[in-house]
């Protein structure tokens, strides 16, 4: 099966998926893509690319620094991917979150350097709404989604993320969470994780950030897919460029659904599915929702060495 035939749908990840080193392999080996880092340096006016690569930890997992750290090494990422084979095509595209803008790059719908402006602001604007609103976030295992309705109903908290059977992320006051985790646990959660976030995201408390990123998306140009792409807000197909303003105003407070996304991604033909960017949260996720996919996770040169020889002798 060449590459350009494979039923093949890109997905990149989200805060969250950042770690000190993160892009220094595909830097190294890939010339092509230096330029993606010293652009994003030029249009942040500081060193992201050292904070990649060298941290600290603390600096680069602040929203504002994170979320275009993580949108430049996925998009350095895919172009080391698509220079080592051009053939590699994908049949649709999704991002968690923040990847999102990552698959809206992919698709030609929104520029790099675009990008790289609106999700730092983007990240300020969290920022802001998150020290006005102090809050967290929990990851509960084990309970199903009516379960975890009905907590949030008793306690005021609020589902942040639709992640996979069995794994979902609520999002609130400290003390919402708080009481929410307890519940959780009362009622046979499996584990609750309290997240290492710093405000209560995908939530109501992030709606200010949403209307004033509305005025940030205005100011850019956003273009018709040229791929299909699935939206976080309603696990659907994002056709026009006026849709895609309105998801990703309000994509900031409700619930991700990347469950419903993987499905309807599944549901359309696809087969395989390429993780491409830091970590390996979303090729477990995916996994989580239905295990006889392909799944590969493309963050370093050895991982797109070991992904073409699979596909050469498919």
């Amino acid at each position: 099966m060449k590459p350009s035939e494979a039923k093949i749908a890109f997905v990149f990840p989200g805060q969250g998926a950042q770690y000190v080193g993160m892009g220094r392999d595909i830097y190294e080996n890939f010339k092509e893509v230096r330029p993606i880092f010293q652009k994003a340096d030029e249009i942040l006016k500081f060193n992201l690319t050292k904070l990649c690569f060298e941290g600290p930890a603390e600096e680069l997992k602040l929203t504002s620094i994170c979320q275009p750290a993580i949108l430049v090494v996925s998009l350095a990422t895919l172009r080391a991917l698509q220079i080592t084979n051009p053939d590699i095509c994908a049949g649709m595209t999704a991002g968690l979150s923040l990847g999102e803008y990552c698959a809206l790059v992919a698709a030609g719908v929104v520029d790099f350097e675009d990008a790289v402006r609106l999700v730092q602001r983007r990240g300020e604007l969290m920022e802001e709404a998150a020290r006005a609103n102090p809050g967290q976030m929990a990851s509960i295992l084990g309970l199903n989604n009516e379960q975890v309705e009905k907590i949030c109903e008793t306690t005021h908290a609020e589902i942040a993320n639709l992640n996979c059977p069995g794994q979902i992320v609520i999002s609130g006051t400290v003390e919402a969470v708080s009481q929410a985790a307890t519940l959780a646990k009362e009622k046979g959660a499996r584990k609750v994780i309290i997240l290492e976030v710093s405000g209560p995201f995908h939530s109501s408390w992030m709606n200010s950030a949403s209307k004033k990123l509305m005025f940030e998306l205005n100011r850019i140009e956003v273009k018709t897919p040229q791929m299909p792409v699935v939206s976080n807000v309603t696990a659907y197909f994002e056709n026009t460029p006026e849709e895609i303003r309105t998801n990703l105003v309000y994509q900031i407070n409700p619930a991700t659904r990347w469950e419903d996304s993987i499905r309807l991604i599944i549901d359309s033909g696809i087969t395989s599915f390429l993780e491409i960017g830091p970590g390996k949260i979303l090729s477990g996720l995916i996994h989580r929702i239905e295990n006889s996919l392909d799944i590969h996770n493309i963050d370093t040169t050895q991982d797109i060495k070991a992904f073409l020889e699979k596909i050469a002798v498919s």
